[in-house]
């Protein structure tokens, strides 16, 4: 599936692309002994360093893009969330793109895109434009991001490829310890935009190098592109999110929040109804009735829902809550790196001795049991404890997620590497998207309803404050802690107090919902998910099938040889 056309501006003869990309196709692998594998690589993992850094950087300058910007909650959510569901929305889209036209060519498109929005945010004056321009970047780690792990697949042989892969997964660790760091570092000196500007100089290396050293790869023989699909699935997701954003506002049971949710999940029904009667669909929906496919992916799903919700919230909760500054709020989620790093190192060293399942549903468990443990969270918790949760929550995800990913790579074959790693990525951005979504709405909800009774003592309680002033206290605790400073001092002290602790318990809420969420996921995985032997010998099957066919072998073997191994599978 994945062809190596070899050094890009190198010669050679028509026939010598195809003949390389046979080789892709049944072998795996690419070049074997490719001389610049190695700079290669050390060039992908640039590229991925500034799509993971960016996401992580974001939620540390929530708070002050929310003061300089007078961004509301949902606004903020927005700046999160256009880039997840454009990225996510793009995914299989583009890494079809990239199979078609060269995967180099989209490493190349992706960065410069993602380059020249980040450079975008110089001129930005208010948040409705910032949020635009995260859409925008979401379109440039969209190209990049399915061609890094392609490309690796196609540089590197067999024996080298977990290495190389191993390496990939670990910048992607490295990103989510260096956005909170760096970006604390920068505001304490610049402004919101700096957050952004950091990328061009990662930008800029990543295009030298890709020019220099990286190969091209390509499908010889690509599917038709499927522009109604993309369609259908990018208005899908916009639609859902937008719904559950907006629910808080507009009340979780209002007539127009059940229209929102109802039209988005309506616009998925009909991608998916479209890809199965689809002659070459974007994205074969009968996958997910595999195995080993189906359970992994909702893992994904899950599990990333639960994480990243849970950052968005815990991010504002050390900055609004705790007071910290950026750069101190960034030290403080260091245990979520360093805990799926060594989550994700057991679950490789587990993996030949324990099921896949049961890594999964124990990271899975770790997870929900963390979530119900930040629950209790107070104002003025210990650091201790909270880094512990965060430390084990983040474990929980290491060894959840390594074996899954291996699961649907193995379930798709070999032959279907880049539908795989597309997959990957979109159940991850789906369960994110979903993750600030949710968390977020329930979030706001819960302080907007425990905020009242906290400012009863007042005279007139909420309702007694300046109009001005009591609409943004009731918006979000950002725009309460910058409201009060237009108070007295006895008056702004109760309000932020009361704030910060309206906000605590809205956490509570949403970290318990999450909790139960994750749980019930892991009672479905583990009923749903079979062996490691069964879940993998469809894909086996279908890679022998792929092999046979690359190789001119007639139709009839290779379709027995793939229902054989479908026989197996089921």
């Amino acid at each position: 599936m994945h062809g190596m056309h070899g050094m890009h501006g190198s010669g050679g003869g028509g026939e010598r692309p195809k003949a390389s990309t046979i080789r892709a196709k049944t072998s795996g692998g690419g070049v074997e002994g490719h001389p610049r594998r190695w700079w290669a690589l050390a060039v992908i993992d640039v590229c991925l360093l500034v799509v993971t850094m960016d996401n992580t950087i974001l939620n540390v300058a929530l708070p002050t893009i929310s003061r300089q910007l007078g961004a509301s909650g949902s606004q903020l959510q927005w700046m999160v969330d256009a880039y997840i569901v454009v990225f996510a929305g793009l995914l299989l889209t583009a890494g079809t793109l990239g199979d078609r036209l060269g995967r180099r060519r989209m490493l190349l498109a992706g960065l410069s895109v993602f380059g020249l929005a980040s450079a975008a945010t110089v001129f930005v004056s208010n948040p409705d434009q910032l949020i635009v321009i995260r859409g925008v970047m979401g379109l440039g780690g969209a190209l990049l991001m399915p061609a890094t792990l392609s490309l690796i697949t196609n540089l590197f042989s067999e024996k080298e490829r977990p290495r190389a892969i191993a390496t990939w997964a670990a910048v992607s660790g490295v990103g989510m310890v260096l956005g909170p760091i760096v970006g604390g570092l920068l505001l304490e000196s610049f402004s919101w935009n700096a957050v952004f500007l950091v990328n061009l100089p990662i930008v800029a290396v990543g295009l030298a190098g890709t020019v220099l050293l990286m190969p091209e790869s390509r499908d010889a023989h690509p599917d038709r592109l499927d522009p109604v699909g993309a369609v259908l699935s990018i208005a899908g997701l916009a639609t859902l999110v937008f719904g559950i954003i907006e629910a808080p506002g507009a009340g979780w049971t209002a007539p127009e929040t059940f229209l929102r949710v109802g039209v988005g999940l309506g616009l998925l029904v009909a991608f998916g109804l479209w890809e199965l009667h689809n002659t070459t669909p974007m994205f074969d929906i009968r996958l997910f009735a595999r195995p080993g496919f189906g359970p992994t992916s909702f893992a994904e799903t899950v599990a990333h829902f639960a994480l990243v919700g849970g950052m968005f919230a815990l991010t504002q909760y050390l900055q609004f809550v705790w007071g910290q500054r950026p750069l101190q709020a960034g030290l403080s989620m260091l245990p979520v790196a360093f805990g799926v790093v060594a989550g994700s190192m057991a679950a490789t060293k587990l993996m030949p001795r324990i099921a896949t399942k049961y890594l999964i549903v124990a990271g899975m468990v770790g997870i929900s049991v963390s979530l119900a443990l930040i629950s209790r969270l107070t104002v003025d918790s210990p650091y201790v404890a909270f880094a512990a949760v965060l430390s084990f929550m983040s474990l929980g995800m290491g060894l959840a997620m390594a074996p899954a990913t291996d699961a649907i790579m193995g379930a798709v074959g070999k032959a279907r590497a880049g539908v795989g790693s597309a997959t990957n990525d979109t159940t991850r951005e789906l369960g994110s998207a979903m993750g600030v979504a949710v968390f977020g709405s329930i979030v706001s909800s819960g302080y907007r309803d425990a905020l009242v009774p906290r400012l009863a003592s007042l005279p007139g309680g909420l309702a007694g404050l300046p109009p001005g002033i009591g609409h943004a206290v009731r918006d979000s605790i950002g725009a309460a802690v910058v409201a009060v400073g237009a108070l007295p001092g006895d008056t702004g002290a109760t309000v932020v107090a009361a704030a910060r602790e309206a906000f605590v318990s809205g956490m509570s809420s949403a970290t318990l919902i999450g909790a139960a969420v994750v749980a019930v996921g892991a009672v479905i995985v583990l009923m749903w998910m079979p062996g490691r032997a069964r879940a993998s010998a469809g894909a086996e099957a279908e890679s022998a099938a792929a092999e046979s066919a690359a190789l001119g072998a007639e139709p009839a073997v290779a379709m027995a040889v793939t229902r054989a191994g479908e026989g197996a599978a089921g």
